[in-house]
Parts: structure tokens; sequence; C-alpha cells
């Protein structure tokens, strides 16, 4: 399942959203973690700038804030391709 987190550049809880889904594929989800760069896009920029980190599973995203819990309940909604 391909994971997509869209950061920037000294963004600390994009950090911490990375360890986050980096932690909870850890634990045996088989996910691939695809970081975007909003700052090389200015329309990535205008759409994510103000909300990042955001996680999206094709066309479904989670901005932040979230928690452990709500972000492994997102990924496992799509888990099985829902």
């Amino acid at each position: 399942m391909n994971i997509t987190l869209f950061t920037t550049l000294g963004c600390h809880l994009c950090d911490e959203a990375l360890q986050m889904l980096q932690a909870i594929q850890a634990t045996g989800f088989e996910t691939n973690i695809i970081e975007v760069e909003i700052a090389d896009s200015d329309t990535l920029r205008k759409k994510y700038g103000i909300r990042i980190p955001v996680v999206r599973i094709a066309e479904d995203e989670i901005g932040w804030p979230f928690t452990n819990n709500e972000l492994r309940d997102f990924l496992s909604s799509h888990k099985h391709g829902h």
C-alpha cells in the first residue's frame, strides 16, 4: 500500500508524522511511504501549506492533527482496498 506524506523541510510535525508512520510500519503494515516535498510545487504549497503534515492513501487524506490511533485507523480502513 502506497502512503503519501506531504511534508516540507524543517517541519517538525512532519517529522513526527513520519515517525508515527514508520512505527506503524514496524508493526507489520505493508506500506510504502512516499514523502512529497510541497515547496517544489506552487500547487502543492497552496493546497497543503497550512495543513501539513497530510497523509494520503488513494484519494483519501488525513491532515494534522492526528493521533497514533487515528493514523492507524486511517491506514487500517485502506488495508483491504476500501
